[in-house]
């Protein structure tokens, strides 16, 4: 009896302990599959389910004026976000969303996106980015499970509206959208960084590292001048709303470099505060609108004329009746008799320029447009610039030529006749318009913008050309732009707009301009200035040569230029005629 109840013992002994040697070899073998073969695997699952990496945004470039004002900063913003917890049902997600949509002023629309995207079941929502710091404080010390700050940086533009149009606009995850912000993106977003953030069991963060360092984006100094931009855009401003005009554009450069000065259009708007249609306003009109010169083109067809060699200053040209081409019947602002060649130009006789456009021929005049650049892009550094409208020969009408000499049957830029106007200042050098003076690589290094010259007419074509359009602002169609103590030179214009509804120019609608520089023996500023459709004046002596001959005057005082000669006293008198020219 005893044996027998030893053998069932020492049987059921070696069984137990078969048995968990057979369960610690399936342990081993489970222990083996977990952490040697699958290891990675389910390394990665826990991984995802307790950190989250996320991209962070480097800081972007800072945007100067040629002096060191800042035009664009970027500046930390709070940004709400929501992490639901672990099987968190879908109404108690929302009724944390509600709890604080009055506080953040959520709109329909917005409320809308968040729910998707509750129902969609992420695990990430943007509740509102770049929130009003004490709205996103009030939320926080509401201290609801799941919903979080993080610190982004949202662009700050110091001036507001100024210099709107140029600088332009970037979006909400900073990255540039117009102006100078979009066409140096690349250089002023910068490389993004990492941060790994670690949760809790119920999708808590609570604590968080940078993996990988964002790299700030470079800053830019522009050729922009904070003050002239000031004094132009004020000005502009004036003058479209005096003339109840559609919009006006004013650009100064300095002719011997290229570089701009100001760049404004009106209406401008807020950076800060765009309006909602935004893309209407924010279109750079200096660079994209396109119009008829009129006759500031009539530095072309002089250009042409001298250095073809077709007229000569002693030519005398018979402006005593109007002239038809191809059915058409060309006009003066004003009766003319005989004018030599200078006086053609001076006083814009459209009847003597097309007799000096004939002389000249088709092949001559074409050959300077292009040139002059007319056709093609100036290549400033900013986005979306137009080349313009110049059709090949082939395609010109019998009345092309004469159209072309006083400025029809082409459509420009302002900044291609402020181009025209700096060969001239420049004795007969063309200049590539910059807005971008240095990009900044460090605290100590910086990267000049290159310079670029071409020659279009000789400097002693220039010097000829030069006392000629000096006149215009002295006797001519242009003395509204002369400013007292100081010479200057330049061109009006006056040309009908084109409407496409009738099929013909309008006699009711014309767009003003004036280009000149000054002063005359080392010019320091050159400037273009378009008034589009003004109501009652609308010639370019009278709308728009008044707005250099402002801005020109408080330049000089800026940049502490005395007048060379003490101004007359003013003496009342009665309209004068010549202001006024096609």
């Amino acid at each position: 009896m005893k044996n027998s109840l030893q053998r069932r013992i020492k049987k059921r002994t070696i069984i137990l302990v078969m048995f968990s040697l057979v369960w610690l070899g399936v342990l081993v073998l489970r222990l083996v599959q977990l952490q040697v073969i699958n290891a990675d695997q389910y390394r990665n699952i826990v991984l995802k389910q307790n950190q989250n990496t996320i991209d962070v945004t480097p800081k972007r470039g800072t945007i100067f004026d040629r002096n060191g004002t800042i035009l664009a900063r970027s500046m930390p913003n709070p940004s709400l976000f929501f992490q639901p917890s672990e099987g968190e049902t879908i109404s108690s997600q929302w009724d944390k969303i509600n709890k604080i949509s009055r506080i953040c002023g959520l709109s329909q629309s917005e409320l809308k996106k968040i729910q998707s995207q509750i129902e969609m079941q992420k695990n990430f929502i943007y509740i509102m980015r770049k929130i009003d710091p004490e709205k996103a404080e009030k939320v926080m010390s509401l201290q609801i499970n799941g919903i979080n700050i993080e610190v982004e940086n949202k662009r700050f533009y110091p001036q507001g509206k100024l210099a709107s149009h140029l600088i332009g606009r970037v979006g909400m995850d900073d990255n540039g959208q117009s102006g100078i912000e979009y066409k140096y993106d690349s250089i002023l977003l910068g490389y993004k960084g990492k941060r790994l953030t670690f949760k809790d069991g119920i999708k808590r963060n609570y604590q968080h590292e940078i993996i990988e360092q964002p790299i700030p984006g470079k800053d830019l100094i522009l050729t922009i001048d904070e003050t002239i931009q000031y004094i132009v855009e004020k000005e502009l401003a004036k003058a479209v709303t005096t003339h109840s005009a559609d919009w006006g554009i004013v650009i100064v450069s300095h002719p011997g470099t290229g570089e701009i000065f100001a760049l404004a259009n009106y209406p401008d708007f807020d950076l800060n505060h765009p309006p909602d249609a935004i893309e209407d306003w924010s279109k750079n009109k200096a660079i994209h609108d396109l119009f008829d010169p009129g006759s500031t083109f009539k530095i072309v067809t002089a250009s042409a004329a001298l250095e073809s060699r077709s007229v000569s200053f002693s030519d005398v040209f018979d402006c005593s009746q109007n002239l038809k081409k191809g059915g058409k019947i060309f006009r003066d602002h004003e009766d003319f008799e005989t004018l030599a060649f200078p006086d053609v130009i001076i006083h814009s006789s459209n009847i003597g320029t097309i007799q000096i456009g004939e002389r000249i021929g088709e092949q001559n005049l074409f050959n300077m447009i292009q040139s002059y650049g007319y056709g093609q892009k100036t290549g400033v550094d900013l986005p979306a610039e137009e080349r313009g409208i110049l059709n090949p020969i082939k395609k010109w009408t019998p009345i092309s030529l004469a159209s072309l000499s006083i400025g029809y049957e082409i459509s420009v830029t302002a900044i291609q006749m402020l181009q025209a106007i700096n060969v001239i200042a420049n004795r007969g050098v063309a200049t590539r318009p910059m807005i971008v003076k240095n990009i900044v690589l460090s605290p100590e290094k910086a990267q000049k913008q290159p310079y670029e010259y071409r020659r279009v007419i000789s400097e002693d074509i220039a010097s000829q050309l030069i006392d000629i359009f000096r006149q215009v602002t002295e006797v001519g169609t242009g003395t509204a732009a002369n400013i007292e103590g100081y010479s200057t030179a330049g061109k009006t214009g006056t040309a009908q707009k084109y409407d496409h509804a009738i099929g013909s120019y309008s006699s009711s609608k014309h767009t003003a301009s004036y280009v000149g520089f000054a002063p005359v023996e080392t010019p320091l500023f050159s400037m273009v200035v378009v008034i589009d459709n003004p109501k009652g004046l609308y010639y370019g002596g009278q709308v728009a040569a008044p707005v250099f001959q402002k801005i020109g005057k408080q330049i000089f005082r800026y940049f502490r230029i005395p007048p060379k000669t003490v101004p007359p006293k003013t003496i009342i008198t009665a309209e004068n005629r010549s202001n006024r020219e096609q």
